[in-house]
């Protein structure tokens, strides 16, 4: 995706001490970066705030990892929202979050607009409540001509459901003569994911710590590099966004064979 150079540099303008867009190769970005958003509770219960200004805070980060891919150039920049365990979390808060995905998407659509951005969901959204399925629906409908970055959320996702899925599916074509036995490796099967027709995540971001993929796209993570930081997903900035990116660069990616010296 092509990058605005004068957009870039104001935005990255005044950087801390520590880090710069200086110290990025704009050359060698990731063309899809993904985020487990981990760590609103907590962040407002440090605050000793309601778990749901924890939320309303990550909406702010989350618009902000939009704005800092599109500055970049980032291709595709994906976020996990809310997965399929996440319903076991009490109703008030699973409500709140269904109001919270709803209405943000509306107020953010003229921002999908201006920066030529292209909405996409991983996850079974037709399940989820109809004002909010209506409202992704939407979405999914306005910026359906848009040509800029991708951005998909998964909501209501769960990778292991998500390989199930893609096998009913291949068991139907199959069934149906559409599609060969014989024919089904792993570039066929990544078709039939949610992810269809997107490449694999390059960089995995994710934030308050934890050390786990939470049930998140275990099959296009095989040789994705990890960026674990200990802040809170409200405290995620855009100089974090570079810290991220400066240490992707920094790591040899040899995809099992060798990196010659």
């Amino acid at each position: 995706m092509q990058r605005d150079e004068g957009k870039l540099r104001s935005y990255f303008a005044n950087p801390p001490e520590d880090v710069s867009l200086d110290d990025i190769d704009l050359d060698r970005l990731p063309c899809h970066v993904s985020f487990i958003m981990d760590g609103n509770g907590r962040w407002a219960q440090a605050r000793g705030l309601s778990r749901s200004k924890g939320h309303v805070a990550g909406v702010d980060s989350l618009r902000e990892a939009v704005t800092t891919s599109v500055r970049l150039g980032i291709d595709v920049l994906s976020a996990y929202a809310f997965s399929t365990e996440n319903w076991k979390r009490p109703k008030e808060e699973v409500d709140l979050l269904m109001h919270l995905f709803a209405t943000t998407l509306v107020k953010e659509l003229p921002l999908f607009y201006q920066e030529n951005v292209r909405l996409r969901f991983f996850g079974d959204i037709e399940s989820l409540p109809r004002k909010t399925y209506k409202v992704f629906e939407r979405g999914l409908n306005e910026t359906a001509s848009n040509t800029g970055m991708t951005f998909a959320l998964a909501v209501n996702y769960g990778s292991r459901a998500e390989i199930a899925r893609a096998a009913r599916l291949i068991a139907q074509d199959v069934k149906a003569g559409t599609l060969d036995t014989q024919d089904v490796d792993d570039t066929v099967f990544a078709k039939y994911l949610y992810t269809g027709g997107l490449p694999d995540p390059e960089l995995l971001v994710r934030t308050s710590g934890e050390l786990r993929l939470s049930n998140y796209l275990l099959w296009q993570l095989a040789y994705t590099e990890f960026y674990v930081t200990d802040m809170y997903w409200p405290d995620f900035s855009k100089w974090e966004y570079l810290r991220a990116i400066r240490a992707f660069q920094g790591r040899g990616r040899r995809f099992g064979g060798v990196v010659e010296s």
